[in-house]
């Protein structure tokens, strides 16, 4: 077993290239007590290549590395040494990457564009050069990359470099690791503290802090990381850090004051943001999500510059990482949202340079003025609201639909909400929205749905689903992504074949991926002119009780993962095999039962944590 998880490392430590791999089994290959020499590749893997006869034929592909490293424009030679940064193990969110770049000046506005906007541009060249890559087993779709892993044998060679070579010098990175000695040679402007490391006081008070730019921590926080030397820090990045109080952070607010960048998500401990953080003057970007926060203080409004906040509950976004299965049962999702969005103040409408800004509760006294205070905010290309219901949904639409440049939109509806979201006629953001999502008590597809010609992500939970709803959806023509959650037909019955005057449409023309989710029987039907781009299909009941049925799969032809959830009846798995037996690409199919809620967490880092439709989510 420890053999096979080394080779799985090496593996993946080729990057995906044929002529690494190759090349690796070639040494393996003749040796009996392979194990051993995996496990000497592996700890030094470039290096050994680099040296081993056996590698002669990657001379090229590394001569070819260091040349095209040596030609980078230093500009775009700090690029890339950022990515050095995050962990080669583990995959990061591009949104998280994009804003640290702004935030320190990697990129920047020009006469034309926004640095948000050249961050972007910077990481599709970043993708156009296979630097960067989605992570494993993740369907490819014509919307941008939610997360992505630095290629395994860039990243491999870049760290191999010596100190003179090293890339990571264009920008000053230094790393705290395993065991270290105290030094007090250790500076820079770019600091990370791994996991692996000791998390010892006297080492860190050895370094010298005078440049800091950015610190960076994963796993374990000690109050002792923040020192009073870091006074030039810009970007305090604790994402999904353990250990982080209320204590600790109203200690970073008072020794940081020229922080721009700020992350706090995942840090589960902080329930409460000081009134200090309004002495951030330069801060650009707050992140609080999945923090214990409910309320923001009215001094947030001081933040003339400030273009990213990110709030709300403890519950997980959708992780395509994390293990797939089902944490809560049916009747437990409604609860969920109330637990969406934090409670903002009276004057967020100053706030005239945000770009994000989600997720708030407008649910409480004062929401409807929070609302009317949207529409001052013109530059939203991110929203999300939750308490939204019949009282406060006319001047919900009212502030929402005049926002020109807005690309996703997520609402939480509350029970008594009664179809508000018709107030909207037709939107003028129809044709900049890309993500919709509605979540709550969703009685029936609002009319302006139809309008969102460049649609490409949709996730819904609905009560109802009519035949003309499943036309609407079919004809929406860049849609790529289509989660939801329904409440069928008593028979539970869904049908994807769309009928128009008597014939079958083509519909759902671009759909890669598919999710369902029903509190009841399923039976899912696609038509012969349906979905004829599916790679991926999860659906499932969310009780182990239910029937799950399928009919025409042998339509998809492109069809790649079948997932069921919510039963393991050897019945259905094998009518699926036998549906799949004749199919030309050989779908996977995995089943897996419902777990009791009882027994798993909502926690997003949880092995048990499923993404909506099958759980609650806050992205």
């Amino acid at each position: 077993m420890e053999n096979e998880v080394v080779l799985q490392q090496l593996i993946r430590k080729c990057g995906g290239l044929p002529k690494v791999i190759v090349a690796l089994a070639e040494i393996l290959s003749p040796v009996y007590n392979w194990g051993e020499k995996a496990s000497m590749l592996n700890d030094n893997f470039v290096l050994n290549l680099e040296t081993m006869p056996e590698s002669d034929c990657l001379h090229g592909l590394f001569s070819w590395m260091q040349s095209y490293f040596d030609a980078l424009p230093m500009h775009f030679r700090k690029l890339v040494a950022y990515l050095l940064i995050f962990p080669g193990h583990s995959s990061t969110r591009r949104r998280r990457l994009v804003m640290r770049w702004g935030a320190e000046g990697y990129s920047t506005d020009s006469e034309s564009y926004t640095a948000d906007e050249n961050g972007e541009e910077h990481f599709s060249g970043l993708v156009n050069q296979a630097m960067i890559q989605p992570p494993p087993l993740t369907t490819i779709t014509n919307m941008r990359m939610v997360s992505f892993k630095v290629n395994a044998i860039f990243r491999e060679y870049m760290i191999s470099r010596p100190l003179k070579e090293n890339i990571a010098t264009a920008i000053e990175l230094f790393v705290l690791k395993g065991t270290c000695s105290p030094t007090s040679r250790r500076r820079g402007r770019h600091l990370v503290i791994e996991q692996s490391w000791t998390r010892d006081r006297i080492v860190f008070g050895k370094i010298d802090f005078s440049r800091l730019r950015s610190l960076t921590v994963f796993g374990q926080w000690e109050s002792f990381f923040i020192s009073e030397g870091m006074k030039v820090l810009r970007v305090l990045d604790l994402e999904d850090a353990s250990g982080v109080t209320n204590k600790d952070l109203q200690n970073i607010l008072k020794l940081l004051p020229r922080l721009k960048f700020l992350s706090l998500r995942g840090c589960s401990e902080i329930s409460y943001l000081p009134s200090s953080v309004g002495q951030l003057g330069q801060l650009q970007m707050l992140d609080i999500r999945y923090t214990s926060i409910v309320t923001t203080p009215a001094s947030i409004t001081k933040l003339k510059k400030l273009q990213y906040i990110r709030a709300g509950p403890v519950f997980s976004p959708e992780d395509p990482s994390a293990h797939r299965s089902v944490a809560l049962k049916f009747s437990d999702l409604r609860r969920c949202h109330q637990l969406v969005g934090v409670k903002v103040m009276t004057g967020i409408g100053k706030l005239t340079a945000l770009h994000t800004l989600g997720v708030i509760n407008v649910g409480s006294a004062g929401g409807k003025g929070i609302l009317k205070e949207l529409k001052n905010l013109t530059q939203l290309h991110k929203l999300g609201v939750s308490g939204v219901s019949r009282k406060n949904g006319k001047v919900f639409c009212s502030a929402v639909s005049c926002q020109s440049h807005l690309e996703s939109l997520a609402v939480w509806l509350r029970n008594d909400s009664q179809n508000c979201l018709d107030y909207m006629v037709v939107p003028v953001f129809a044709n900049e929205l890309q993500s919709l999502k509605l979540y709550g008590h969703v009685e029936k597809l609002p009319r302006w749905i139809k309008e969102l010609y460049n649609l490409k992500k949709l996730n819904l939970e609905l009560d109802t689903l009519s035949d003309n709803d499943m036309k609407v959806l079919g004809d929406l023509q860049q849609l790529c992504v289509l989660r939801f959650r329904v409440k069928p037909p008593h028979d539970g019955n869904i049908n994807f074949n769309v009928v128009v005057e008597g014939e079958e449409d083509h519909s759902y023309k671009n759909i890669k991926i598919l999710e369902i989710a029903s509190a009841s029987n399923l039976h899912l039907t696609f038509g012969s002119r349906t979905m004829k781009n599916l790679e991926l299909l999860t659906a499932g009941c969310c009780n182990n009780g239910s029937q799950l049925q399928f009919d025409g799969l042998n339509h998809l032809s492109k069809l790649k993962d079948v997932r069921v959830i919510g039963s393991k009846n050897e019945n259905l798995r094998k009518k699926l095999e036998d549906q799949f037996a004749g199919h030309g690409s050989k779908p996977a199919l995995k089943l897996e039962e419902v777990v009791p809620s009882t027994e798993a967490s909502t926690g997003r880092n949880n092995e048990h944590y499923m993404p909506f439709p099958f759980h609650c989510s806050t992205r």
